[in-house]
Formats: structure tokens, sequence, C-alpha cells
């Protein structure tokens, strides 16, 4: 969403992160069918990104082919307006009936209500916090008591009573309007706080020596084939990234830590290696307290040659307490928000803490290791600390489980073959984090709802974390069921949605910005379709059907995606353009394990899956539709 100004607001057309609606309420109770595996008695919400998905019987499509509908014959398009830009981006809300009378197409389908969800929203969050040249205005803004609306931009000086949750309240001082058209303001809420210096950031590097890292594969070193092990792989890869680093950023703060059945903080300078093993890998606390004790590292244009020694020194023996280590390296990575960790390993942890070897059906302690990384990833994103998990291909680490880290964090999910580690190391360590601790919130009329797990409010929340410049979250809405027969989902044939991103600057600064718009609705289908931004609709599938499936809910991931692609094949029989089409035909191939895997599961994913699914799940719409890397 981007500010525009009220002098191009007419119908249909909106700011650039506004999208659709469809007829279907939106309920997500789970189904009587299938029990909801994934969530947990201490975290009945898990998906931090809202899962979306209707719990309801939805028809699956009855095309025999994923180009069915596009073989058939166009229908005719409807008039279109010459304020219509060619991409608009929009928000369009279509009620729960449809009137033929007021279809402008000749298409015999025009009338009809909508299989899938049409109202979609993006908000293009690292480039909203990114912007530059934004007045920003010092100190809390005047709220409704009720439900939390920003008033500034939606005060009706008339009636007195808040747009949203219908609630009256006394006017304030100054003088106000209802919104109109789209407003966008920021705000800094500590004025009083002096902005933090900025530092670099701390980059950790936590790495698996256990024995399994011996594990020998062929390599062409020209024509002559060589065996290297994984370990060897790891460590050429990691001093590939720590010589480049000291090249393109010398001030950036670089440590070691290393784990197999002890924990080791790797020393620089002046300062000793320290070693935990024993008891004290199970005493969570413990570990903190040895992490925070350890002092950071100088920066690498001072500590280059001894982390190269460092790293060429290491060698493979013993267990994997990868459950210590990265609540170690995570505690250590606290002291500066914006810092990441790279946890790279060929196996799953197999210590006490953390320990996702469970043998047999031992639900006691998988149902620790599981709450373990649960609360280790959300003490992560409270400490604005990022976190990727690296596997190496073709062993198996449990990421469906130890995922949870980084999705909850932002990081990323990702098997790599040996000798693609450090790609993958550059491409995590150039993503860097913006800000921290975002959150977003939607909120609407009351009678609309967002589609929610188990609410269905007229507001959600969405706790992001941390935010890279390329991060992007989409949200599904819909209209509430009506008590009184032909009651119009929105009055006046408008609707204002607002949306509020409170996130922490890397100075420490706490900030605020609030988009209020308004748009105008439609009841023809005809003009939805042939109006689609088919990128965001295509995103918003992807991030929600991976939602669901991550937490279990495989039937349900499967009829969401189901529902979306069927709406979106209706909509290319309006959308005459090749390029549609062909990233229509690339992203159904990313999509392949939610229309067509998902049923082979019965409660766990295999890694590649997970990895794919995970990263689907924090998708934006240029990685969605570049070939995927992890083929399920």
């Amino acid at each position: 969403m981007r500010s525009q100004s009220p002098a191009y607001i007419q119908p249909i057309p909106g700011p650039p992160s506004l999208l659709p609606s469809n007829s279907q309420r939106l309920t997500y109770d789970l189904p009587k069918e299938e029990p909801d595996i994934g969530s947990y008695p201490w975290d009945p919400d898990y998906s931090y990104n809202i899962p979306e998905g209707s719990g309801e019987e939805i028809k699956h499509p009855n095309t025999t082919g994923n180009s069915g509908s596009a073989q058939k014959s166009a229908p005719a398009l409807p008039p279109r307006s010459s304020f219509m830009r060619s991409c608009p981006e929009y928000l369009v809300l279509l009620p729960d009936s449809f009137s033929s009378s007021t279809s402008s197409s000749s298409s015999p389908r025009s009338g009809e209500p909508l299989v899938g969800n049409p109202n979609v929203i993006l908000v293009s969050l690292g480039a909203l916090i990114s912007e530059e040249n934004v007045l920003t205005i010092e100190g809390e803004p005047t709220c409704c008591s009720q439900c939390g609306s920003v008033l500034d931009s939606i005060y009706d000086n008339v009636v007195n009573i808040c747009y949203f949750c219908q609630s009256s309240w006394e006017p304030p001082t100054f003088s106000s309007a209802k919104c109109l058209g789209c407003q966008d303001s920021v705000f800094l809420l500590t004025p009083g706080d002096k902005a933090l210096t900025r530092t670099d950031t701390l980059l950790l590097f936590c790495i698996d020596i256990s024995a399994s890292m011996s594990i020998t594969s062929q390599v062409l070193e020209g024509k002559q084939p060589i065996y290297r092990s994984r370990l060897q792989f790891v460590q050429e890869a990691v001093l590939q990234s720590v010589q480049k680093l000291s090249e393109t950023q010398p001030h950036m703060q670089v440590g070691l830590i290393t784990f197999n059945n002890q924990v080791t903080l790797h020393g620089y300078e002046e300062f000793t290696s320290r070693f935990l093993c024993g008891a004290e890998l199970i005493d969570s606390e413990y570990l903190k307290e040895a992490a925070f004790s350890f002092p950071s590292p100088p920066p690498l244009s001072r500590t280059r040659d001894c982390l190269q020694r460092e790293i060429l020194g290491l060698s493979e023996s013993g267990a994997t307490a990868l459950g210590p280590a990265s609540l170690v390296a995570i505690a250590m990575a606290s002291r500066q928000p914006g810092s990441k960790v790279i946890i790279c390993t060929d196996g799953k942890a197999n210590t006490d803490l953390g320990n996702l070897e469970v043998e047999g059906n031992d639900a006691r302690s998988h149902l620790s290791s599981t709450i373990f990384y649960h609360d280790l990833g959300e003490y992560a994103a409270s400490q604005g600390v990022t976190v990727s998990v690296l596997a190496i291909e073709g062993t198996d680490c449990k990421l469906d489980e130890l995922g949870r880290l980084a999705d909850r964090t932002g990081g990323k999910v990702v098997i790599a073959s040996p000798n693609e580690l450090y790609t993958e190391f550059e491409e995590i360590i150039q993503n860097r984090t913006i800000a921290t601790h975002c959150s977003v919130t939607l909120l609407l009329p009351t009678t609309l709802c967002v589609g929610r797990e188990r609410e269905a409010g007229n507001s959600g929340t969405r706790e992001v974390g941390n935010v890279a410049s390329d991060t992007e979250i989409t949200f599904q809405f819909g209209a509430r069921e009506h008590s009184s027969q032909g009651e119009a989902p929105v009055a006046d044939g408008c609707v204002s949605v607002q949306l509020q991103l409170r996130y922490k600057q890397k100075d420490g600064r706490c900030m605020l910005r609030v988009l209020t718009a308004e748009r105008e609705v439609t009841d023809d289908s005809s003009v939805v379709l042939s109006s689609l931004l088919l990128a965001i609709i295509q995103l918003n599938s992807s991030q929600a059907s991976a939602a669901l499936a991550v937490r279990g809910r495989f039937q349900d991931a499967r009829r969401e995606g189901e529902t979306q692609r069927e709406l979106i094949e209706r909509a290319l029989e309006y959308h005459q353009n090749a390029e549609d089409k062909q990233i229509y035909s690339e992203w159904l191939k990313t999509m392949d394990p939610i229309h067509n895997s998902l049923q082979n599961y019965t409660r766990s994913l295999t890694d590649k899956c997970a990895a794919l699914l995970y990263s689907m799940k924090n998708s934006n719409r240029k990685s969605i539709l570049l070939k995927e890397k992890h083929k399920h």
C-alpha cells in the first residue's frame, strides 16, 4: 500500500498494495474430519504468518487439467473505464449475492459467484519501512479506545463514531475529517529516546562438526575426481565468506560456534575459546549466561586471520548438540538486534536439549523438543535475531521442526549440495535486516472479517518480527454472515481499510506507519476477473497454502490452493496476455507440492518438502516466480 492523491480515487483502482474480494464467507474452524495435528496446547495459533484457508467444504475444480480453462474461447471483455490502468492494484468487494442486472459483460458467467477469494491485501513491508523522505510526526497518534484505529485520518466530526468499530467517543481538540482517498502518516512513538548509534551487525556461523560430517562426496577438480568430507566443504564455504566480508565489510563482527558432543565458542585475539559440555548442555539458563559473558568479536579487519585459523583447525567427532548450540548462538547474537545466526548441519539434534532423534512413539520427548524450538524461535524474534538453517543435501535433519526457528525469525530454510554452500551463505548474508519487532494490523469495518484461524473479527494482527528489504505479506478477508436478509456488506458502495505497521528501526527508535484508504465496491464478477493482478493472488495462495501445510493442515492447504487456482484460471480467460499465462505456468510448478503431493503425508514432512513449504510461506512476488531450487 502506497500513498496516492485523492484526486486519483476512482471505482476499482487503488494504492499499490490493495486487492479484491469474493462473496464467499470465510470461516476458519477446523474441519470435523481432520484434527489440527500441527497445533499444540500452549500455542493454539502457531502460524505467525496468519494462515489463510477455509474450514468449509469447497468444491474442487472440475477441470481435467491445469490448462483446461485456458483452452476455452475467451468471453467478451466488459467495457473498461478510461481511468483503469493496465495493471491496477486495488480492493474490490463482492457481496453475498450477485445481481445479473448489474453485469456489464455479455459473458454468461459474468454474474456468477466466484470460486476462490480475490479479496487480498498485499503489504510490501520492506518498501514501506525503508521508504525515505516521509514526514514523521513525533508522539503517539489519537486512537479509538475500543478497536485501536488511528483516528487522525478517519475522524468524523459530525457523528463522532469510529468507522471501524462503530463506537462513539468525545471529539479531540483538533479538526479532522472522515477518511477520503488514501492517507499516510508515520509516527515516532518514543520521541524522547536518543537514537542509538548504528553499528555493524553480528554474524555467527554455528557449524556442525559431529562424526557424520566426515562422510565424503566425490567432486571433480579439473578432470580428476577427488573426495571431500562434508566438513571440508563447509570449511571452504565459510572461509570464502569470511574473505569476501573482510574486503567488502571489514567492520562487520563475525564469530564462530561449533558443536558435536560439546559446544565451543571460538576465541579471538587475547580471548580464549570456551567449551560447554556434559550437564552444562541441559541447563538453558546456564547456556544463556555463558553466551552473555563471552565477549563479542572485534571487527573482522582485526580478527580475520585468527578466525581463518580456527576454521581450518576444525575436525569431526562425537554427537550433535544442535539444540544447546542454537541457544548459545542466539543468546550471543541478541546483544545486537539485527544480527544473524547461520546454522549448518547434516543431521538431527541428538542430545537431551532439543533432541529431534526421538525413538519410536515417544510423544513426550517429541513434544518437549517441539516446545524447545518454538520457544527458541520466539526468543530470537523478541531479540531481533534472524536464524537461517542450512541442511546438507542427502541428510535427514527434521526440518519440519528445526525450520520453525527460521520461519519465526524471517530466516531461510535451505537444503544445499555441498559445493553450493558458499552461494547460500552469500544470499543469507546479503539479505540484511532493516527493522525488527514488526507487527502489522489490518482494520476493516464490522461488516467484514479478516481471514484468521479460530477468529474472524474485523481486525487481525500479524507478528512478523524481523523485516528484510524484500519482505512481503498478504492478508485475505471477506464479508461476514449478515443477520438481516439482503443486508449489504458495505454502505454507500465503498469501504475503508486501515493498515498499522509497528516496528523498531536499527537505531532503536519505535515507529508506527498508518495507511488508511477508501475504495469503491463492485458486484460484477467480470470486472473483478478482468482487473485481477494475478501475481498478488498467486503470492497469497502460495503463502496461505504453505502456512496451513507446515502446521499439518494438509487437506485445508490443498483446498486453499485449488480454489485459488480455479479463480486464477477464470481470470486468465479475460487476460489475453502471453506473459500472464507463462507466469501462471511457472507458478503452477512451484505449487506442485500443494496440488499433487500433500495427500502422501499424514503427520510429518520430508526435509525437502518442509524446506520448500517454509520457502513458499515466506516468499515474495519475485521469489515465487523463480525456478524452484528444491524439487519435491
